[in-house]
């Protein structure tokens, strides 16, 4: 990319040329040894350059179709309106309810990778020493729940990229969320605001970026029944609520949308399965709706700042005063208030619609489950 913009001539070792022919944005030439580039400078043997090869995987993940997904019709829903803002997702419900099903066909809906994107995802899986693995679809990272901070943020003694890293331009899935670690989790702040993280060293600093979508997914308390019809909760009041404070508020805000899975009824799980929508017709619609986004205002709703969400998502007078009552029902934070007006717009788009209707944003309020106090 440096020089691209530089307007240089790039010379690589010939193991990178496979992700380097990823990207046109410069002349390139490939050696085997130093000796080749030696003679090269000298004008007394030319290096071959490296012909642009395009990616012919453009779908990520897609033997995981959202059709055989049973039921769950609203968090289907909700997993649509994530894919086309780019928002972050928390998925809460009994065990067995279809929550991590849901979380793996994210990648599919989402649209295929941009040359620029496709050189930062290569060029970060080099560093990490996994270029080999040349990735033709976005990245889907699922950290165990046991996993250190370093390897979610990356670090050691020589500083390598993490897995928040790894999901760059893809989705980052944990699974078990409140297992993990509050010191892990807390790690995920910077990247979720910013899209990097710094990584500090004692004789230096590294930067990596991290612009991953988080999809996570928990039980609603330890043993997992709160709320289930099917099987009665034996957890207590206090053990719930200290259950649900192992996710900080100031973490809870950055995650756009909190939805519920709920167990399906026993008619449903044993009658044959309907037909649903699949993955394809989903990302049809996701990939017209970032579409409009980027012809907009060249970039995901995710990634409005405050004068960006001022100038795309302004409400009329009715829906302020809705807004206001829900910040004071709620307890919304103005972080949380500006992610709610994303996601409106963000449903707005889906609809085609050029401003954000009042159901739109009634639709966006009802993904602030854990505001609420609880699911």
């Amino acid at each position: 990319m440096a020089c691209a913009k530089d307007q240089r001539t790039l010379l690589l070792p010939h193991a990178n040329s496979e992700e380097a022919a990823q990207y046109s944005g410069c002349t390139m030439h490939v050696a085997k040894h130093l000796l080749e580039v030696c003679a090269h400078l000298h004008d007394q043997e030319k290096l071959p350059l490296l012909s642009r090869k395009k990616s012919e995987i453009v779908t990520a993940h897609a033997q995981w179709d959202l059709a055989d997904v049973r039921g769950q019709i609203a968090a289907k829903r909700a997993l649509e309106v994530a894919a086309a803002g780019g928002h972050n997702l928390l998925f809460c419900g009994p065990p067995g309810t279809g929550k991590t099903m849901l979380a793996q066909r994210l990648p599919a809906l989402l649209p295929p990778l941009r040359d620029e994107e496709m050189l930062e995802i290569a060029s970060i899986y080099s560093v990490a020493g996994r270029g080999q693995s040349l990735l033709r679809g976005r990245p889907f990272r699922q950290p165990h729940h046991t996993a250190s901070a370093v390897a979610l943020a990356g670090g050691g003694s020589q500083p390598r990229p993490g897995e928040i890293s790894l999901a760059h331009h893809g989705v980052l899935f944990l699974d078990e969320l409140p297992e993990f670690s509050r010191t892990v989790l807390e790690v995920l702040r910077e990247p979720l605001e910013y899209g990097e993280i710094l990584i500090a060293r004692a004789n230096a600093q590294v930067q990596y970026p991290a612009r991953f979508q988080l999809v996570a997914a928990m039980n609603p308390c330890p043993c997992g029944h709160a709320g289930d019809t099917r099987v009665q909760c034996r957890c207590k009041p206090e053990q719930i609520r200290r259950y649900r404070d192992r996710l900080s508020g100031p973490l809870l805000d950055r995650i756009d949308m909190h939805v519920i899975v709920p167990a399906l009824p026993q008619g449903e799980v044993l009658s044959p399965m309907a037909a649903g929508e699949s993955s394809q017709t989903v990302r049809e619609r996701v990939c017209a709706a970032r579409e409009r986004q980027w012809q907009r205002q060249a970039k995901n709703n995710t990634a409005l700042g405050t004068r960006e969400i001022e100038q795309h998502c302004t409400l009329n007078e009715e829906q302020r005063e809705l807004m206001a009552r829900a910040m004071e029902k709620l307890g919304l934070s103005a972080r949380a208030y500006h992610r709610v007006l994303k996601v409106a717009r963000t449903i707005a788009d889906l609809a085609s619609s050029e401003s954000i209707q009042t159901g739109h944003l009634r639709e966006a309020l009802s993904y602030r489950n854990m505001d609420r106090g609880g699911i």
